[in-house]
């Protein structure tokens, strides 16, 4: 039950993920991977609390696992930032993808800290 529900979940943060960055994409302009990173963020943060929630109210494990590894693990995405990072470089644009590349895993960071420390 709990593959199939990660599965599932996995989907709906695909999709989620999808969503969001298109909303993004149709509201900005230039090459800057502002979805992706807003996406990655986001996951980030949801991931931190949804730790922070499990250690603090004794939540069932399988339960993080099912939404961290299923919902979080279909929204978040470090291989399509990988790749933007790459796109970058292919642009001309080095300096931008190391920032994107440096203060994305920053930014990513904090928002996890942030998470867990907001509801441990």
């Amino acid at each position: 039950m709990n593959l199939v529900l990660m599965a599932v979940l996995g989907g709906l943060g695909a999709v989620c993920r999808f969503v969001i960055d298109a909303v993004v994409r149709a509201r900005r302009t230039g090459d800057f991977p502002s979805g992706t990173l807003l996406v990655n963020v986001l996951g980030s943060l949801l991931l931190g609390a949804l730790t922070g929630l499990v250690l603090r109210e004794g939540v069932d494990p399988d339960v993080r696992l099912v939404l961290g590894a299923g919902f979080c693990g279909g929204f978040t995405t470090f291989s399509t930032a990988s790749l933007e990072c790459v796109r970058l470089v292919q642009a001309g644009r080095a300096g931008l993808a190391l920032g994107y590349l440096l203060g994305g895993a920053a930014c990513c960071l904090a928002a996890a800290a942030l998470g867990f420390f907001l509801l441990a």
